[in-house]
């Protein structure tokens, strides 16, 4: 029997066991079947703003077509007076809002720029500015800042900076609050010329459309498919929720199993994790990883058998 094969059976037979399993269970249990712990809520619903990205994700692949970092990067560098390139790719987040995000390079220092794919809604600013306490008048009366993210509004959109090295922190690695600000009135008088269709639609991922918009409860209004290196990425939205498949090559580890509390173990993948306040599926097969996600405002609890629904048809694609 071929290992292809093997993996093929082995997953039918993941999928049977939480079919049946799953009107008596809302909460994925370990692989020892132990009840799970009494300290948890019943009902865990995810907090997170956007999914875990995958290892090296910054724009040297992904997708093609306008963003604003290649838009703004030559006149950027003249009125800083330093060397400003922009990575040539962009890819999105999955979060909500999602946001289409590319990077700029100011001399070393890489800023990464995320522009919400669709228009803002009225707490779209609020959810990427949570933690942000220092106003910054020049970018809007909402505008907030923090140690390494400045979030604003630009017209119908909202936009998130953030440098890994730090905002304002006198780092070598880091930008100061002048350079941010520069950006940020940048990629205002970019937008909206440099905005992305809405709809950017690879075959491949159109056998989950039906599951993704069960979830959403509507037709989709957002979708963001496309290839990074070969691997692939699947995301549908509206203005309320998100639903991501996200493929990588080659990753060294999946950091979710360090969270806390420790994630449920998943019946699918070698291994397979289920993080309900996540709202997340992740698991590997092969020499791939594939996170599943599921996202929505109101946040509202994403069974694991919602999340198995949503990859299942693309299952066969990720065992080859």
């Amino acid at each position: 029997m071929t290992v292809r094969r093997c993996a093929v059976i082995r997953l039918f037979l993941a999928l049977v066991l939480i079919t049946l399993t799953a009107p008596g269970c809302s909460v994925a249990r370990r692989a020892n079947d132990a009840r799970p712990n009494p300290g948890r809520p019943a009902v865990i619903v995810p907090a997170a703003v956007a999914p875990p990205q995958p290892e090296g994700l910054d724009g040297t692949a992904g997708a093609p077509g306008p963003q604003v970092c290649t838009a703004i990067s030559t006149a950027l560098g003249k009125e800083l007076g330093v060397k400003v390139t922009a990575k040539r790719y962009s890819w999105n987040d999955g979060g909500l809002p999602a946001l289409d995000l590319c990077t700029l390079l100011l001399d070393d220092r890489p800023v990464q720029i995320g522009v919400s794919a669709l228009p803002k809604q009225p707490d779209s600013l609020s959810r990427l500015s949570s933690g942000l306490t220092r106003g910054v008048p020049e970018l809007g009366p909402d505008a907030r800042l923090g140690t390494a993210r400045l979030a604003f509004a630009a017209g119908d959109r909202v936009v998130r900076l953030t440098s890994p090295g730090g905002i304002d922190r006198s780092t070598a690695t880091g930008i100061d609050r002048a350079k941010a600000v520069a950006i940020g009135l940048a990629v205002r008088a970019a937008l909206p010329a440099v905005l992305r269709n809405a709809r950017q639609v690879d075959a491949a991922c159109q056998v989950s459309t039906s599951a993704a918009e069960r979830f959403v409860g509507a037709q989709v209004q957002l979708r963001r498919d496309y290839r990074v290196n070969g691997a692939l990425t699947c995301i549908w939205g509206t203005f309320d929720a998100t639903v991501s498949i996200v493929e990588s090559f080659d990753q060294e580890t999946i950091p979710e199993i360090s969270t806390t509390p420790p994630p449920s173990f998943a019946p699918i993948g070698e291994p397979g994790y289920y993080l309900p306040d996540q709202g997340e599926l992740v698991f590997r097969e092969g020499r791939r990883v594939v996170r599943v996600t599921a996202l929505s405002d109101p946040a509202r609890p994403v069974s694991l058998d919602t999340l198995v629904g949503i990859v299942g048809p693309l299952l066969p694609l990720f065992i080859r």
